[in-house]
C-alpha cells in the first residue's frame, strides 16, 4: 500500500510540471534577474537586489549570455564578455551549453515561462530567474 500511494504520489508531481516546449524556446531572449538557487539540501539563497543581471540572446539554438549592469536611465553597461550558448534538445529534454575559452558546462531548462526561467546544473543547484523589468528615475 505504501509503494502504490508513494508511486502516485511521484506520478501526480511528474505529470504535473511543466514540459519545456521547443517552441518556447525563443522566451530564453531578453533579460533575467536571479531570485533564488536552491541546493540539493534544501537550503535556499534568496536574492532580492541584484547588481547585474542576465541577458540572452538566442537565433537557430545558438546564441551568447552576457552579464549585464541594468542603469537608473535604462540603459545596460557590459564587459563585453560573452558565453557561446547552443540549445540541445536531448529526448525532449532541453539543455543550455555553455562554453567559453576556460571551460564548457550545461544546465537543464526546467521551466521556461515568459516571466519565469528555472535552471539545474550538474551539482543539482536550481537557479531560479525572473524576467528583469527595467527601472528609471524618469
Amino acid at each position: 500500500m505504501k509503494k502504490t500511494t508513494l508511486l502516485l504520489i511521484t506520478f501526480l508531481f511528474i505529470s504535473c510540471q511543466k514540459e519545456v516546449k521547443k517552441e518556447d524556446l525563443f522566451k530564453l531572449n531578453g533579460y533575467w534577474e536571479i531570485q533564488q538557487v536552491a541546493k540539493p539540501d534544501g537550503e535556499n539563497k534568496d536574492y532580492k537586489v541584484n547588481e547585474t543581471v542576465d541577458y540572452f540572446e538566442i537565433s537557430n539554438n545558438v546564441g551568447f549570455r552576457q552579464k549585464v549592469m541594468p542603469q537608473f536611465d535604462g540603459k545596460f553597461k557590459t564587459n563585453g564578455i560573452q558565453e557561446t550558448i547552443r540549445i540541445i534538445d536531448s529526448n525532449k529534454v532541453f539543455y543550455v551549453e555553455y562554453s567559453t575559452d576556460y571551460g564548457k558546462w550545461k544546465e537543464q531548462i526546467l521551466e521556461l515561462k515568459d516571466s519565469t526561467l528555472v535552471l539545474k546544473n550538474k551539482e543539482n543547484l536550481k537557479y531560479t530567474y525572473k524576467k528583469f523589468k527595467p527601472f528609471s528615475i524618469k
